[in-house]
């Protein structure tokens, strides 16, 4: 075998434990992740997927990574083509909650941070790190709507996305555990009062017509 084939494989063996993990995180949680059972299901010994993460924290700290590059795939990196401020914030969040939705598993890294919140350690600290970096973009875009006029000059920002972070949260409760279908058209509509009172993100205009069937 080439070093180069050896080298690939690895990665893709180390992408399909990932895949796996992150999987079974997001139904039972990141601490209900177990070495032994991941082996068995992916068909390796225990010492196999041990020795491409070392430890369960070690895991859990790249599971949490792997979530977070998916959500920058699936979220921020899908809005980057909407106007700067509010525009893109409720575009961001209309591909949040549709991800949310995708098999009714609510926001992983919302799960995790109440999973961990109380749990001083790597992974907290990487899910922290992950929430700062969202929280660093929704600042950024309210400065943006506040400069471009978007907002009222004088807003309180930070008590501004304080409230969005709720609706959010609103939001992930009533798909993870009341799997409420309108739940994502009810949290556009409080995000749109929120930014300024305008319209939330027509299902045409950003086609998730299953995630905006609710009459916004």
């Amino acid at each position: 075998m080439s070093p180069r084939k050896s080298v690939l494989e690895t990665a893709a063996t180390r992408t399909r434990i990932l895949d796996l993990a992150l999987e079974t995180a997001t139904s039972t949680g990141l601490e209900a992740l177990t070495i032994g059972t991941l082996a068995a299901e992916l068909g390796m010994s225990k010492a196999g997927v041990i020795g491409h993460f070392g430890t369960k924290e070690t895991l859990q700290v790249a599971v949490v990574e792997t979530a977070v590059e998916r959500f920058r795939q699936r979220v921020t990196t899908r809005a980057a083509d909407a106007a700067p401020g509010t525009e893109r914030l409720l575009r961001a969040h209309t591909e949040w909650f549709a991800f949310m939705t995708e098999k009714h598993a609510g926001c992983f890294l919302t799960a995790a941070a109440s999973e961990f919140d109380a749990r001083p350690g790597p992974v907290r600290d990487a899910i922290l790190g992950a929430l700062a970096a969202w929280s660093g973009y929704v600042r950024a875009e309210l400065e943006t709507a506040t400069a471009s006029g978007a907002l009222p000059r004088g807003t309180d920002l930070d008590q501004l996305a304080f409230d969005l972070t709720g609706a959010v949260l609103a939001t992930d409760q009533a798909i993870r555990v009341h799997g409420d279908p309108r739940a994502p058209a009810r949290g556009l509509r409080a995000l749109a009062r929120l930014l300024g009172g305008g319209p939330a993100p027509r299902s045409q205009d950003l086609g998730h017509p299953d995630v905006l069937d609710a009459g916004l």
